[in-house]
């Protein structure tokens, strides 16, 4: 297994080309469906697969933590449900507090980094993960440098 340190570029939005805005701009309307009656913190998803569709996620929470789910795997499970041979391309990330953007983008928990490496390896490749905050984005090139001693079987 290689491990390579998290490699990421910080980009005005405005910066992002065509495609990767409207990727952004996907995860930003779909927090607004997140559930979270009890953290305030809501999470949005877009999924890009190979075949062009884009599928988005919210963060759902429930009383009995952690019986929730993060926006991540929302929409990286329904993309592998609904079209299970497509591969991810890109998967991108915004939140908000208590209906604020973020100054800073967040980093997706544990078990979503998890989630990444084991699509990683359904897909036999790799893909972009591109980090929102307010007026930039953090781009990681490779969804592998979040966890550089992830379990594999």
């Amino acid at each position: 297994m290689n491990s390579k340190p998290i490699q990421f570029q910080n980009i005005p939005t405005q910066d992002l080309d065509i495609a990767k805005r409207e990727l952004v701009e996907q995860a930003k309307a779909a927090l607004k469906n997140a559930y979270a009656p009890y953290s305030k913190f809501q999470v949005g998803a877009a999924v890009l697969l190979d075949n062009g569709e884009v599928i988005t996620g919210s963060n759902q929470e429930n009383v009995a933590y952690p019986s929730g789910l993060c926006a991540e795997r929302v929409a990286l499970f329904y993309a592998q449900h609904k079209y299970p041979h497509a591969k991810v391309k890109a998967l991108t990330i915004a939140a908000e507090d208590n209906g604020k953007a973020l100054h800073e983008p967040i980093m997706p928990c544990g078990a979503c980094v998890q989630v990444m490496s084991e699509t990683v390896k359904r897909n036999g490749e790799s893909f972009e993960v591109i980090l929102c905050a307010d007026d930039h984005v953090m781009l990681v090139p490779d969804a592998l440098n979040f966890i550089p001693f992830r379990f594999d079987l």
